[in-house]
Formats: C-alpha cells, structure tokens, sequence
C-alpha cells in the first residue's frame, strides 16, 4: 500500500516541519473528480508532436520525494481543473466555543478563495465551496485533548479528531459529494497565528478515516487568523486557505525548514500572508492552468529566442523552460502588476529553478535575483523584501556557467511582452 503523504504545515516565519513519509509513485492514471480514486492533476492532453517538443521540459517526479515538484503529479491528491467541490464544516469545542456565527467564519474565507483560484487558473478550476451545515460543529472534547501543536503528525490526534468530525457531520453531509474537505476551526482553540500556525494539510493520504465510503484523504484545516495587526486581514486574510488547498492539489511549500525563503513572495506556496500574490507559472502548468501550446522548451544545443506575454494575461506563450537533468531545469516566465499579483514592484522576468528531487520544505524552487543585496523594492509587511525586485529588465542576463546555460532579456515591446534569448552550449 502507498503510504500516506502527510503535510504538515508552517508557523508564521518559513519553517517546515515536514513528517517524512515514503512515497510510492503509482502508475500514471487519469484525474478523477472523486476521492476515493487515486487523481492527479496534468499539464493538459499531449499530441505525439508536443509529447516530442515538450518531453525533456516535464521534469519527472522523483521516486521517495514528499510532493515532489515533476510532473505529472502524483496519484492520490483532488484534481484541479473543473468544478471541484469543497466541503467546509465549521469546529469549536468545549473550552473554546464559537464566539461568533460559523458562517461568518466561513466569510472570512469565501468568495475570496474561489476568485483567487478563477483568477489563477484563468478561469479552468471553478472552486465551489459549500457548508451544509450552518452551525459550529461541537467536539466532544477540550481542545487541548487533541493533542495538536505545531508539526504534530496524524497519528494520533489527528486520526481522533477526524473521527469526532465524521461522527458529528455524518447525519447532515454526503461525504461522497465533495472532492476535498476544509475543517475552519473557531480562531479561540490554540493560540494566536502571531505565536504560531497549526494551519495543516493532509493531502494523498489514503489512511485517513472514512466517511460515506470515501476516506478523507485531502483535508485542510486552518486554525486562529493570519492578522498581523496592520488592518489587511479583512482582504488578506483568506490566503492561507488558497495555500493550505494548493497541498490538496500536489503542491508543496517552497519556504524551506531553516527559515529561509527561496521564492520570496512570488508564490504563495512560498509566501500567504499579507499582500496577494500569485502562483509561479511551472505551478500553473504543473496543475493543468496552461495549455502545452503555451510552454516553449529549450532543451538543444544553441540559441533561441521566445518572446513570453505576462504570465497574468489570458493565452498566449507563458513560459520558457530550459531543462538541466530529468529532475531539474531553468523556468522564465514574466510578471507584472496584475491579476493575483496586485503588489509586485518591479515587473520583468522572472527565472527560477525547480529541481524535482528536493522536498517539500527543502526549496525545491528557487529564484534567481537580478539585483543581489539591494534590500528589494517593497517594504509592504510580510513580504520578502530582498526578492521583491528579482525579476530581470532588457539588458541584464543570467548566467550558469556550470551547465553552459546562458538567459538574456532582450527587449520589451509595446504590448508588454518580454523578448529573451536562451543560449546553451
């Protein structure tokens, strides 16, 4: 049997407390919109022709790697194209009733997550979510019982309150209906977000509990209020849950354990406090967001040039990848103040490797920065302020003189669109 991938999730600064789980890549079937199925998310449908262009760009997954990011994704996680249902019940407990109204909890979190994701995926992953039940779920036990803290694995607490959760909800939800589960805790169980987060994920995990016949294998449980104090938390607020979900789907975080960043806030698997961002475009092809038609590979010897459009506009070409090995590769993609990334600050290209072999919470990503040790170009709160100005302008250039891969910005035209040139020897 495959053994569970459980996610375990950060505390407020980028540090991964990771369980280290065996992963056994199963053999490659089609997404399905059930869990009880193993799914996958795609990159799209490949012609014979596309397959041959684009194969040495679809980094494989490695084999023993938690989330690992090469495609296609592994079995077990919610799909992410379509309509995919999410079922939110709403928690308190006896020492921690709710203080205000479930379904005002549930506001803090909806419509925004379903725009944020019609938003990133141009509109190819319709999230619904739905609350049968309107009223807080009582547990039967102190909050404190559970035994959950920071890094706390599934077994046991977990598995317990998980159990209490179906016992309580069974009577009134079709478990069968939904594709994935989001337990919104009452904010006055465990302590504050500014001390620490226990928002968690535990996605392909195929030893969860059952309900209705399906196990709830990708569930997302989001604790307390990402509320930093300066007032953004009624319009921020909600992105942890995009984040929490972005697990649900395969993806994994890309802060890494020792508290550092190697994304900074161009990713909000990276960064999902304050400021909105978006996802990285290999993420968007990773979930089946852009077409392969979109995607140019440079895998030969020599010079090419791609131009690339805005990563936020609808069609055109939105990525360049230059592989590396079959595990790992350059990505170059352009970024600009609009769509999910309201804030950035300096827009341009932005080139970043992905390495399919390196864990979750270990920086499987990492940015390239073009303007190294300059404190960045945003002082917004909770943003990575040194990568903030990473992308690169016409003129400037990337180098990996390791693996004779050379990136130059040549140009940009009046649409907005990024000429580049990829060299490799």
């Amino acid at each position: 049997m495959q053994q569970p991938r459980h996610r375990i999730r950060k505390h407020r600064h980028p540090v991964a407390l990771g369980a280290a789980t065996a992963l056994v890549i199963a053999s490659l079937a089609s997404a399905s919109s059930t869990l009880p199925l193993p799914s996958r998310a795609s990159a799209g449908p490949m012609t014979t022709s596309q397959a041959a262009g684009l194969g040495p760009c679809r980094i494989t997954a490695a084999m023993g790697v938690q989330m690992s990011e090469g495609m296609p994704t592994q079995p077990g996680y919610a799909r992410s194209t379509g309509q995919v249902h999410a079922l939110n019940l709403m928690i308190d407990f006896p020492d921690a009733p709710g203080k205000e109204p479930a379904m005002d909890r549930l506001a803090e979190f909806f419509p925004q997550t379903t725009d944020w994701f019609r938003t990133s995926s141009y509109g190819r992953l319709t999230y619904v979510p739905e609350a049968p039940v309107k009223t807080w779920l009582r547990m039967p036990l102190p909050f404190a019982e559970y035994g959950i803290e920071r890094g706390s694995p599934y077994e046991p607490g977990y598995r317990h309150l998980v159990r209490d959760i179906v016992a309580a909800a069974d009577p009134m939800v079709d478990f069968t209906a939904y594709d994935l589960v989001n337990i919104l805790v009452t904010p006055n169980a465990g302590p504050s977000a500014l001390d620490t987060v226990l928002s968690v994920t535990f996605s392909g995990n195929d030893d969860a509990p059952y309900a209705d016949g399906v196990p709830l294998s990708n569930t997302s449980f989001v604790y307390s209020r990402q509320d930093d104090g300066s007032g953004s938390y009624p319009q921020t607020g909600y992105r942890v849950l995009p984040h929490e979900n972005g697990h649900v789907f395969g993806l994994p975080d890309l802060y890494t354990m020792e508290g550092g960043g190697s994304v900074g806030h161009w990713d909000i698997m990276s960064e999902d406090w304050g400021a909105n961002n978006d996802l990285l475009g290999w993420h968007k092809w990773k979930l089946g967001w852009l077409d392969n038609s979109q995607i140019s590979c440079a895998a030969r010897p020599g010079t090419s040039d791609h131009v690339l459009e805005p990563l936020a506009t609808h069609g055109g070409t939105k990525l360049a990848f230059v592989p590396l090995t079959a595990e790992s590769g350059y990505a170059v993609e352009v970024r600009t103040q609009a769509g999910n990334d309201q804030e950035v600050c300096r827009p341009g290209v932005l080139i970043y490797k992905v390495s399919s072999d390196v864990d979750t919470g270990q920086g499987p990503v990492s940015v390239t920065d073009s303007t190294k040790d300059s404190s960045g170009c945003t002082r917004l709160p909770n943003v990575h302020a040194e990568l903030s100005d990473a992308p690169f302008q016409p003129g400037q250039s990337f180098t990996d003189r390791a693996n004779g891969i050379s990136i130059s910005v040549l140009d940009k035209d009046s649409k907005g669109d990024y000429r580049v040139r990829i060299t490799r020897l």
